[in-house]
């Protein structure tokens, strides 16, 4: 049976929760100082004032903003998703940027919004449409479906306990080869995501990496949860305290 995954529309928010973000234009790649994709699908940009795209973005182009999924351990393929979102920039002024600015605090608070007018513009995409490209394929994703979905609710805390689990717990990963097919056991074994259904592992082999998901028994929502279904995995009772 294929193991359950986390729909379109939720992975999509998840990736769009991580970053980094470039703007492409043309054959021009730019990274802004900050960047959040709101629920509806719309992407807010810092760049500074002095920037091509601040100029441009009073004839309202058309661009493509890439949102990368980086696995959080260094692994030779480390692009774990990307998510492309395309629409209309333009940029914000007077209350307009402000409130924008305001809006992206809420939910982001970051330093770099105090630069606003004094030396760097908001931009805002209206996102047309959604691509996402993951290890499922690649696939439309409707903005209806975007806006209704959440992030996985671990998300935020996903990099620290790989990273924890690839630095402190090899024995771990090595417990679990033996969920792996018997041709994948001998290669390298690095933990690459984590979400409410389940784990995924890089096999980092010599011909080839494999990416191989280890279901949970059922979708999970708390560091508890996930602590029982880490110990069922593997069948070791410590890891309960090192998810929590």
């Amino acid at each position: 049976m294929t193991p359950p995954i986390p729909r379109s529309g939720e992975r999509a928010r998840t990736v769009a929760a991580l970053g980094p973000a470039t703007v492409q234009r043309a054959a021009e790649r730019s990274a802004p100082l900050l960047h959040h994709v709101h629920p509806d699908g719309v992407v807010t940009l810092l760049f500074p004032d002095d920037h091509a795209l601040v100029a441009a973005a009073r004839t309202e182009p058309a661009v493509l903003v890439e949102v990368m999924d980086l696995a959080p351990v260094p692994l030779r393929e480390p692009v774990r998703g990307l998510l492309w979102l395309t629409g209309r920039l333009r940029a914000l002024t007077g209350t307009r940027a402000r409130a924008a600015a305001l809006r992206v605090a809420e939910t982001r608070p970051d330093p770099r919004l105090l630069d606003l007018g004094h030396g760097a513009t908001l931009l805002r995409l209206e996102t047309v449409s959604l691509v996402l490209a993951d290890s499922e394929g690649t696939t439309p994703v409707p903005l209806e479906e975007f806006a209704a979905a959440q992030p996985d609710p671990f998300c935020a805390q996903e990099a620290g306990w790989l990273r924890h689990l690839e630095l402190s717990h090899t024995d771990v990963v090595g417990r679990l080869a033996r969920h792996l097919p018997d041709h994948l056991r001998g290669g390298h074994i690095r933990p690459l995501g984590l979400d409410r259904y389940g784990l995924r592992l890089r096999v980092e082999a010599g011909d080839a990496d494999h990416d191989v998901r280890l279901a949970f028994a059922r979708p999970i929502g708390t560091p508890t949860e996930l602590a029982g279904e880490l110990r069922r995995l593997v069948g070791c009772p410590f890891l309960a305290a090192t998810a929590t």
